[in-house]
């Protein structure tokens, strides 16, 4: 038996170095375990040649402040810049790129002269979007139901079609009509409940417009973050290459390595994919390992191209778009980095991103390289009229790595903090469970480490045997 720290931390990704960094915040000492041969998760930035991306998230919604407020706290603040002008997204319909609706939130449009203005829809789609102010509101005590439920209801099936299915839904890699509208986005829900309307309610809005955009990132992409959280934990604390086989309860809690040493900690934290937290607790507690296995996750693969602009006749105004599932094509959405982000590509060129699979395509991530290489590369040459081959091309595999907040999710929660609060000590934060962006994972990592805090002044490192 080797002594440890009074915390364990299991998972170096975003949520893990979060809450490692906020109980040293709070002078608790910490040994973060991570089985990876980096830390950082599904953050990483790779630099080609001049080109700089992300493979995975690339951008921290400033409604969302919690990543940006660490960013400050690390001494990133200087370096946080936002998206370039224009900022227009677009969706494909019928082979077509239109712009979202100007004066939106996530797609709808906020007045009717937005509505009408745009050829995204139908006219009859127009029609039946703008009856939405006429709706009366759903009980609230009717439960939880999916995007496409909420979105079909509200606004018709065309608005499920080409809004909710490749955009709320798309974001998530997820199934519009299995993703939870309770969990992932609660404001259209408390709008309809408090205002009687969406529409009623985004129109009420006395909100300036921002000229500031909706999301920020770093010069060096997201891995700043990253890198900047494994600078101010003292040295020793995240051990990569170090997977955890379990976690046992005695006189306090004994967590197992995989090379078979074993290590006491007063409390645990389980910054994995629920999957992982399952196999973890399962000898510990049956019906938690359950609860957590039980939350589904998605698989998807990115593809980043390097090209010379005079290859790509698209103007690239914009940051990109989304491709409703109706349209038939293997990307679910693409990316244009290079216009997105400032100085991520050299002078003269563009950086361009696809990305393959989520619930939609399921099997994509199965593909070998050349095959996902191939799909990316004609479908992006197709829409942004690109001629040759690119200079360079990165592929990156996410498998399991898409957590599903379906239908029920919070209440799944809810079991699983009642477990939880019959296993004093232990604690999960991670997209898996409360949050899906590095914004939310980074708030609730940080709540959770402020929980750990509490329990350990109030409890003690003995005690509490289950």
């Amino acid at each position: 038996m080797t002594s440890a720290p009074p915390v364990v931390v299991v998972g170096g990704g975003v949520a893990g170095l979060a809450t490692a960094y906020e109980l040293h915040r709070r002078g608790i000492p910490v040994r973060v375990f991570e089985r990876a041969a980096r830390a950082g998760g599904v953050v990483l930035t790779e630099r080609v040649d001049g080109f700089t991306f992300d493979a995975g998230p690339d951008a921290l919604l400033i409604q969302k402040p919690a990543a940006i407020q660490l960013c400050r706290e690390l001494g990133l603040g200087d370096r946080l810049f936002t998206t370039s002008k224009p900022r227009t997204a677009f969706i494909l319909r019928d082979g077509v790129l239109h712009p979202l609706p100007e004066s939106s939130v996530l797609g709808i449009p906020r007045n009717v002269s937005a509505l009408a203005a745009t050829r995204l829809f139908s006219l009859a789609g127009k029609a039946r979007m703008a009856m939405e102010i006429l709706l009366r509101p759903r009980p609230a005590a009717s439960g939880d139901e999916s995007i496409a439920s909420f979105i079909g209801r509200r606004f018709g099936a065309e608005a499920v079609t080409y809004l909710a299915e490749p955009l709320l839904a798309g974001i998530h890699a997820g199934d519009v009509n299995r993703l939870s509208m309770r969990a992932l986005f609660p404001r259209f829900l408390e709008a309809e409940r408090k205002h009687g309307s969406v529409l009623r309610a985004f129109r009420q809005l006395r909100q300036p417009a921002s000229h500031d955009g909706a999301f920020m990132s770093l010069p060096g992409g997201l891995t700043e973050i990253v890198d900047a959280l494994l600078r101010v934990l003292p040295a020793g604390t995240v051990s990569v290459g170090t997977g955890v086989q379990a976690v046992e309860r005695g006189a306090a809690y004994g967590v197992v390595l995989a090379s078979g040493e074993r290590l006491e900690a007063g409390a645990v934290v389980l910054c994995t994919p629920s999957y992982v937290a399952a196999s973890l607790v399962r000898g510990l507690d049956i019906d938690l390992a359950r609860l957590c296995g039980g939350i589904p996750y998605a698989s998807s693969a990115t593809v980043t191209f390097g090209y010379r602009r005079e290859a790509v006749a698209h103007p690239l105004r914009g940051s990109g778009f989304v491709v409703p599932k109706v349209e038939g094509t293997r990307i679910m959405a693409g990316s244009w980095i290079s216009s997105k982000w400032r100085d991520r590509a050299p002078s003269g060129h563009v950086l361009l991103r696809a990305f393959i699979g989520g619930a939609r395509d399921p099997g994509a991530v199965d593909l070998d390289d050349g095959e996902l290489i191939r799909a990316a590369e004609s479908e992006m040459g197709r829409l942004m009229g690109i001629q040759g081959p690119p200079i360079f091309t990165r592929l990156h595999r996410w498998e399991r790595a898409n957590a599903q907040h379906e239908v029920g999710h919070l209440d799944r929660i809810a079991a699983i903090d009642a477990r939880l609060a019959a296993r004093p000590g232990l604690f999960v934060t991670g997209s898996g469970f409360r949050g899906v962006g590095v914004p939310d994972c980074v708030a609730d990592a940080r709540a959770t480490a402020a929980a750990v805090a509490n329990y350990l002044d109030h409890e003690g490192h003995e005690g509490h045997e289950g």
